[in-house]
């Protein structure tokens, strides 16, 4: 736009947002060493920052203008972020632009960067209550089930370990199809989907709703009974806002860790509650959450829970997925610390062990089941490498990352 730099250097007064920069060999192997991070002005290309990566595959946290916090805060304001340009280049590897990167005050955008022989530019629209996007149509908000058979619905609901989003309508047989991780497709929706600077419970709440409309699309298996070989398309008329390799901020993934394997429910109804939502401003429709009502709810003081049940009525509940898909070991259910032993210590000392070998830095551990101060501190290494609290324990997110990363790197060996 005409006047969009003068818009920029206004904004630049408001406050500040620190951006992180991961950076990765071919998917999640290796982090990439001695890789040139450049970190730019969208409009006129100045160089703001320019460092190279450390042995993590990281330069130190950014801090980067953006606009005065308050203008997240209610719907009717200017523009709540600021973008830069990421450029990362390291021999032998294609460079790798990702244009429009969202920094909004008093949160840590995290941008990772895979380097591929075959990288493409990114380029990240506007999030949703920012951008121009189509309005959710509606659909039933308890769908009913096929018949068994080829296309089996599944015996009860999962967090699968990946799933496919096709990147446009369900009918468009020329957009892509993107497999990710599953925690990983959540955290770039809520990313897209509502600001990172809003109350906790807001975001929990927020992310609640995604993870049960996306768990729903996957128990009814509905794309794929309609004949499509995708689980879930990025299109706001049908589904949930979704851009190949955006960044994602640290707060929306702090609950993402937290909340992943839980879903909305019903009494009574096995399928994960199908969630839907709207802005609350430019669309509002009865029954659905209100992604700025929920904001305003937060303000409030009320809670995740407090706030769905504000929307989706006063017997919702909160379920944990029964199974999940293609993580070895489910989570003790205690947190492990030092003076902790048995099998469960064992396992997050081989699986620490196997991830080691792509991960020098992470020192290697005697498989005895017993947690010490040499396994606390390859857990704090393995956590401060996927930007997890450093707390050397062993907890919900940081169990199902270890299992994450040590399924990935089996599925690469």
């Amino acid at each position: 736009m005409a006047n969009g730099r003068l818009f920029l250097r206004e904004n630049y007064l408001g406050g500040t947002g620190l951006l992180r920069v991961n950076t990765f060999l071919t998917n999640i192997a290796r982090p990439a060493a001695g890789a040139t991070v450049t970190i730019t002005d969208p409009y006129d290309n100045t160089v703001i920052e320019e460092g190279v990566t450390n042995a993590w595959g990281e330069i130190p946290p950014v801090p980067l203008s953006a606009p005065p916090i308050e203008y997240s805060m209610e719907y009717d304001m200017p523009r709540p972020f600021n973008q830069y340009n990421v450029r990362v280049a390291l021999a032998d590897y294609e460079e790798a632009v990702i244009n429009n990167v969202q920094i909004f005050p008093e949160t840590t955008a995290v941008q990772e960067v895979k380097l591929t022989p075959r990288f493409s530019d990114i380029n990240i629209p506007y999030p949703v209550l920012y951008g121009d996007y189509p309005p959710k149509i509606p659909e039933s908000e308890i769908k009913k089930l096929p018949f068994p058979s080829n296309q089996v619905v599944l015996p009860q609901p999962v967090v699968p370990s990946i799933v496919v989003v096709h990147d446009g309508r369900p009918e468009d047989t020329s957009a892509a199809n993107y497999t990710v991780g599953f925690k990983d497709y959540i955290k770039n929706v809520a990313s897209s989907e509502i600001y990172a600077t809003w109350p906790v419970e807001s975001i929990k709440a927020n992310v609640h709703v995604i993870l049960s409309f996306t768990l729903n699309r996957i128990y009814t298996e509905w794309y794929r009974n309609k004949g499509y070989d995708f689980t879930i398309t990025n299109s706001t008329a049908f589904d949930q806002a979704f851009t190949f390799g955006r960044n994602i901020f640290q707060e929306i993934s702090d609950v993402v860790d937290e909340i992943f394997a839980t879903y909305i429910a019903k009494p009574d109804i096995r399928q994960p509650l199908f969630t839907q939502y709207s802005d609350g401003r430019r669309v509002v429709r009865e029954g659905w959450l209100s992604q700025w009502g929920s904001k305003d709810l937060g303000d409030q003081g009320l809670n995740a829970l407090q706030i769905l049940r504000n929307y989706y009525g006063s017997n919702v509940f909160i379920k944990e997925a029964e199974k999940v898909e293609g993580i070895p070991i489910s989570f003790p259910g205690t947190t492990l610390v030092v003076g902790s032993t048995g099998d469960s210590v064992k396992t997050i000392q081989q699986q620490l062990n196997a991830i080691s070998k792509n991960y020098p830095l992470i020192p290697k551990l005697v498989e005895d089941g017993y947690y010490g101060e040499t396994t606390a501190e390859s857990v704090r290494v393995f956590q401060q490498i996927f930007n997890l609290p450093q707390t050397g324990t062993v907890n919900y997110p940081t169990w199902y990352k270890i299992s994450d990363v040590y399924v990935a790197i089996q599925r690469l060996a």
